[in-house]
């Protein structure tokens, strides 16, 4: 029986490439059309190693989580969580286009089973259900993603978290002057003279790793 041409690339290189696209161009830019270019292929030859964009993009959320550098699980569950959390976050900061792509995915591959499992250990010494350790690092995640994705906006619109802040003071100053939001001035009134420091992600990390734990447990 004759048998047809053996496949030009793999599928690592297909997902390679989609990386690459996304990392220098976002997730937009990822077309089969323009990976098949950069590769040297056929668009229609993409479908022999990958079914749909939808699993493409499943395909490259696992590729780059398995590069997700995980420290030492110590023993010190909050600890381990806020630097797998920084761990996470400069993942996401390599590629912009990752938190987009994570809502509404139910991911199984050995990337994200892998960053799973060094959460649970990290939870480990804590009294949580199962249920409730799988939460926390869903939500971790969460923040983490809403984080860069607020930093790479900013970083885009070459405004600095400084004047970032202003900005928002400013706004609220103006609203309070009204009138229209007795508690709000009154917070803000009580507050010290730079009522919000500038964003710093360890101290935000530390507070929602001990707050999600607590509230759970």
């Amino acid at each position: 029986m004759a048998r047809g041409r053996p496949p030009t690339h793999t599928r690592d290189q297909v997902v390679d490439a989609a990386v690459a696209i996304a990392d220098a161009d976002g997730l937009p830019a990822v077309t089969f059309r323009r990976v098949a270019a950069d590769l040297g292929a056929g668009t229609m030859s993409l479908y022999t190693y990958v079914r749909d964009k939808d699993r493409l993009v499943d395909l490259m959320v696992d590729r780059v989580g398995g590069t997700l550098a995980r420290p030492a699980v110590t023993g010190d569950w909050h600890a381990d969580l806020v630097a797998l959390v920084s761990a996470q976050r400069d993942l996401m900061r390599r590629h912009p286009w990752l938190p987009a792509a994570l809502p509404q995915r139910r991911l199984a591959g050995a990337g994200t089973l892998g960053y799973l499992e060094h959460g649970l250990a990290a939870l480990a010494p804590t009294t949580l259900s199962g249920a409730a350790k799988m939460e926390v690092l869903a939500l971790l995640t969460g923040f983490v993603a809403s984080y860069v994705t607020n930093e790479t906006a900013s970083a885009q619109a070459h405004v600095t978290a400084r004047e970032q802040l202003d900005e928002h003071l400013a706004q609220l100053r103006a609203a309070v002057a009204t009138g229209a939001f007795p508690h709000l001035a009154a917070t803000l009134a009580a507050a010290p003279a730079d009522p919000a420091a500038v964003p710093d992600f360890g101290r935000i990390a530390a507070r929602m790793v001990a707050g999600l734990v607590s509230a759970f447990g």
